[in-house]
């Protein structure tokens, strides 16, 4: 009999992680297919570090152009270009400009260039919860890496169920360290031309180049 109730109890919840999976996946299809519909994306966000160990708790705007797989990123002081194939690293205060090639190896920090399509590959997903947010109502997702070898634990998504759209996300680290990226405006469809994702070095002439690759 006790084996029985045990068995009829793991089945239980195995169906019930299978449901959870379910819906977290319709859910990130309906966000995904939303995004592809867009030529480009433009995004205005606060980008946060917290650390309370290290009584660290920093917090930034930024924004953040998007066309096909190129990005042009503006946070904390660093704009970063990415034409598809190279990186332009433009340090203000600096007045220095570091092009390289993309690692795709190095993603331990949550890029906000992936914030529309971080989940489309290395995660399995569970979903958590819905909540109340003023008049939005978002539905919670944790994603969890294949690699266990990640320095986050997980990542939090919260998807708003009006527009299919992620509302923000939570990088949860190993080491204490969180890094969270809340969204407050969207706009599609913006015109964009190749140009923009390239560091114009004839408009900076007195920036130093830094080739790195």
């Amino acid at each position: 009999m006790k084996n029985i109730f045990c068995f009829l109890l793991i089945g239980m919840l195995s169906l019930s992680v299978s449901a959870q999976e379910n819906k977290a996946k319709t859910i990130l299809d309906k966000v995904s297919a939303k995004n592809k519909e867009y030529k480009s994306i433009k995004a205005e966000f606060l980008f946060s570090m917290d650390n309370d160990e290290e009584d660290v708790h920093e917090i930034s705007e930024g924004n953040i152009i998007l066309k096909g797989n190129k990005y042009r990123l503006k946070l904390m002081g660093v704009d970063t270009y990415f034409d598809g194939t190279t990186i332009y690293t433009h340090i203000i205060d600096a007045e220095e400009v570091n092009i390289s090639e993309p690692d795709e190896e190095d993603e331990e920090t949550l890029n906000p260039a992936k914030i529309f399509s971080i989940y489309e590959s290395g995660f399995t997903f569970k979903y958590i919860d819905v909540e109340k947010s003023n008049t939005k109502t978002l539905h919670v997702i944790d994603l969890f890496p294949v690699d266990t070898e990640k320095g986050f634990s997980h990542i939090r998504l919260k998807i708003d169920d009006k527009t299919n759209q992620i509302s923000s996300l939570k990088s949860v680290g190993k080491d204490g360290s969180d890094i969270s990226i809340i969204l407050k405006k969207l706009t599609p469809n913006v015109e964009y031309t190749d140009t923009d994702f390239v560091f114009n070095t004839k408009s900076n002439p007195d920036v130093e180049i830094n080739d790195m690759r």
